[in-house]
C-alpha cells in the first residue's frame, strides 16, 4: 500500500515547511492530510482522484500530489522542498521529540549535521545554554536517539500489519496457494514487530516462491529457495515465506507463531509425556510415529490442553491456566457495541454527527460517544463552556429522532498541568460521559504527572482516563507515571481506564490491561476516531485486550446502551 509512503512524505513536507517558517495553516493541512491517509482502509494507489477528493483534508491540490506520486514514484514539490533545506537538517528531523525549531537551532548555532554528533554533544552536556534547551531537553534528545535506533529494529504493529496483509493479498492473486497465514509476533499482535513471517501450502511451491520474490513490495532478495525465501521490503523489514506440507501446516503455524518461551513450555510437556514437537508435527518419541500436525489444535489436544489463542502465547501463565481449566474466554471484535471516544467537526474531527452515525451503524454499533476536545487544546479547536453546551443541545435534538442508536454527549477534557480540569464541574456534570486526558506537560516529574491523573480520577464527574501513559510507539515513550498508584486509585474511584486503539498508542498496553482486569477495574476500548476510516482501529484495541486476558465482561462498551447508561449513571 502507498498510504504509509504518502503519509511519511506529507509529514516530512509539514516539517520542512515549519523550518522555512511557512503559514501554520498550510503546515497543519499537510499534517491533517497525513493523518487521514494513514487511517484509510483502502490503498490510495487504487483510489480514483474524484474519490480521493472526498477524503477529509484532501482537496484538488493534495489529491493531485498523491496521484503524481502514485504515477511516477516521486513528488516534485517534495523534491524541490528538500533542496531548499540542508540535508543535515533533514537528518536531525528523524529524531523523535526533536521538533523542527530545535533542529534548526542546533543546525545553525552548533553546526550539528548528523545523529552521531548530536548524541555526543548531548552526552557531554554541550547543548544546554541555547535558547529553550536545558538539562531535561538533552535527556529527551538522548531518549529520542535511543528510540530512533530501536525503531530501526522494531516497527509499530499498526504500520506493519497493513503491509503484511497487503503482501498476503498480492500472493493470493499471483500464485496458487491453498492455505496462507501470518505467523510470528504479528499473529500474536505484539505492539512492535521485528520481521514478518508467512506460512503457506501449495501444490506448486516454486510458483509461490517466484511470485513472492517479484512482489512490488520487494527491495532486496536475501534468499530464493524451493520452499523458503526471504526478502527485504521497501520499509526495511525482512519477510520470510515458507511453503509447508498440508499435513504439517498446523504444527508449523504453532511453531512459527511462538513465542519462543511458550514453545519451550510445550516441548517440556511433550518430553515428559514421551512426545516430540517440531514444525513438522507432534510425534511419539519411541517409534517416531506422527500423531498430529495438520491442524494447530492437534498440538494442544495431544498434550491434553485446550487450544490457547495466539495472543496469550507469551509464557505468562497461559499454560498453567490451560492445565487448570482457567483460560479466559477472550473478548472478540463482534462483542463491541459502541465507541466511547470519538471526535467530530466541532473540534478537530473531520465529520459531522450524521456521517459518524452512518459509519457506526454500518459496524453494528448501538451508540458512540462524542468526546471533542476542551478549550485548553487550542490547536484542536477545543470547546469552551458555551460551545460545549451548544454541541450537547444539537446531540440531544438528534437523539430525539434517532431509532435504535444513541449519541452519547461527552467531552475529552484536558487535565491541566496543575491537576485541575479544563472545564468547571458545573459544566462536566451536565455531560453523559467525561473522558479526561493529558495532552501537555509530558516532561513533568513522575510525582506531578501521577498527581494530575489521580486528581482527575477523584473528580466525581470523570468517567474514563484516556491513553493514560501518553506513549506514541516509535515517536514518544510513555511519560514517567506511577501506574501502580493510578490503577489503585482507579479501583478506589471506579474510574474506567481506556485502551486507546489508535495503532501508535495502544495505551493501556497488555501488561497494565491484565493488571487492571485482576484488580476489577472497568476497561473501555475506544478508537479516538477523528476520521470515519479510523473506526477500523477497534481491532487493534481488542487485540491488546486479548493479550491482557480480557473477557467481554471486563469491557464497558460490550454492554448494550441500556446497561451502559445505568453503569455510567452510577
Amino acid at each position: 500500500m502507498k498510504n504509509q509512503e504518502i503519509t511519511r512524505i506529507f509529514n516530512d513536507i509539514a516539517d520542512l515547511l515549519e523550518i522555512k517558517g511557512e503559514n501554520p495553516f498550510r503546515i497543519r493541512a499537510y499534517r491533517r492530510a497525513a493523518q487521514n491517509i494513514e487511517g484509510l482502509s483502502r490503498d490510495v494507489a487504487e483510489t480514483p482522484k474524484d474519490e480521493l477528493i472526498k477524503v477529509p483534508g484532501i482537496g484538488q491540490d493534495l489529491a493531485g500530489k498523491i496521484e503524481e506520486y502514485v504515477r511516477t514514484g516521486r513528488l516534485q514539490f517534495y523534491e524541490d522542498l528538500k533542496k531548499e533545506v540542508p540535508e543535515g537538517l533533514s537528518i536531525l528531523l528523524s529524531v523523535p521529540s526533536l521538533g523542527p525549531k530545535t533542529a534548526k537551532l542546533l543546525f545553525e548555532k552548533l553546526k550539528v549535521r548528523d545523529i552521531e554528533t548530536l548524541e555526543q554533544l548531548a552526552r557531554e552536556h554541550k547543548l544546554r545554554g541555547l535558547p529553550g534547551i536545558k538539562e531535561k531537553t538533552e535527556e529527551n534528545i538522548l531518549k529520542g536517539i535511543e528510540m530512533l535506533k530501536r525503531g530501526m529494529e522494531r516497527q509499530p504493529l499498526g504500520k506493519v500489519l497493513p503491509l503484511a496483509n497487503d503482501i498476503l493479498e498480492h500472493l493470493k492473486r499471483k500464485a496458487s496457494v491453498k492455505k496462507l497465514s501470518l505467523a510470528g509476533s504479528l499473529r500474536r499482535w505484539k505492539d512492535t514487530i521485528k520481521d514478518i513471517d508467512i506460512l503457506a501450502t501449495s501444490e506448486n511451491p516454486k510458483e509461490v516462491m517466484n511470485a513472492f520474490v517479484h512482489l512490488p513490495h520487494v527491495k532486496d532478495v536475501l534468499a530464493h529457495g524451493p520452499t523458503k525465501s526471504s526478502v527485504i521490503i521497501h520499509e526495511g523489514l525482512q519477510v520470510d515465506l515458507r511453503v509447508v506440507e498440508e499435513d504439517s501446516f498446523g504444527a508449523a503455524l504453532a511453531y512459527f507463531t511462538g513465542s519462543k518461551a511458550h514453545n519451550i513450555r510445550l516441548r517440556e510437556m511433550a518430553m515428559r509425556g514421551g512426545l516430540k514437537i517440531n514444525e513438522y508435527g507432534i510425534f511419539r518419541e519411541r517409534d517416531e510415529k506422527k500423531l498430529g500436525g495438520k491442524e494447530e489444535e492437534d498440538i494442544y489436544r495431544i498434550l491434553g490442553l485446550p487450544y490457547i489463542p495466539p495472543e496469550l502465547r507469551e509464557d505468562t501463565g497461559e499454560v498453567e491456566a490451560a492445565i487448570e481449566g482457567r483460560l479466559p474466554k477472550l473478548i472478540e471484535l463482534k462483542d463491541i457495541k459502541g465507541d466511547l471516544h470519538v471526535h467530530s467537526k466541532w473540534s478537530d474531527g473531520s465529520h459531522d454527527f450524521e456521517e459518524l452515525i452512518d459509519e457506526a451503524r454500518k459496524r453494528g454499533y448501538e451508540y458512540i460517544a462524542i468526546t471533542d476536545h476542551s478549550k485548553g487544546l487550542v490547536i484542536a479547536r477545543g470547546l469552551n463552556e458555551e460551545r460545549l453546551m451548544e454541541e450537547k443541545k444539537e446531540i440531544d435534538a438528534i437523539n430525539k429522532r434517532l431509532r435504535g442508536f444513541r449519541l452519547i454527549a461527552g467531552i475529552e477534557v484536558d487535565i491541566r498541568s496543575d491537576g485541575h480540569m479544563d472545564l468547571t464541574d458545573d459544566v462536566l456534570k451536565k455531560m453523559d460521559i467525561v473522558v479526561a486526558s493529558i495532552h501537555s506537560g509530558f516532561r513533568q516529574s513522575r510525582e506531578q504527572l501521577t498527581k494530575r491523573l489521580v486528581s482527575a480520577m477523584r473528580n466525581p464527574y470523570v468517567t474514563i482516563i484516556a491513553h493514560p501513559t501518553g506513549r506514541l510507539i516509535g515517536e514518544r515513550d510513555s511519560y514517567d507515571v506511577d501506574m501502580d498508584e493510578i490503577l489503585k486509585v482507579a479501583k478506589e474511584t471506579r474510574t474506567a481506564i481506556e485502551i486507546n486503539a489508535y495503532p501508535l498508542r495502544l495505551d493501556l498496553n497488555d501488561v497494565y490491561a491484565k493488571m487492571a482486569k485482576e484488580m476489577g477495574i472497568p476497561i473501555v476500548i475506544s478508537t479516538d476516531t477523528h476520521v470515519t476510516n479510523q473506526f477500523v482501529y477497534m481491532a487493534y484495541g481488542v487485540s491488546i485486550a486479548r493479550r491482557g486476558w480480557l473477557e467481554k465482561r471486563d469491557v464497558l462498551n460490550t454492554m448494550s446502551y441500556k446497561f451502559l447508561r445505568k453503569t455510567l449513571q452510577k
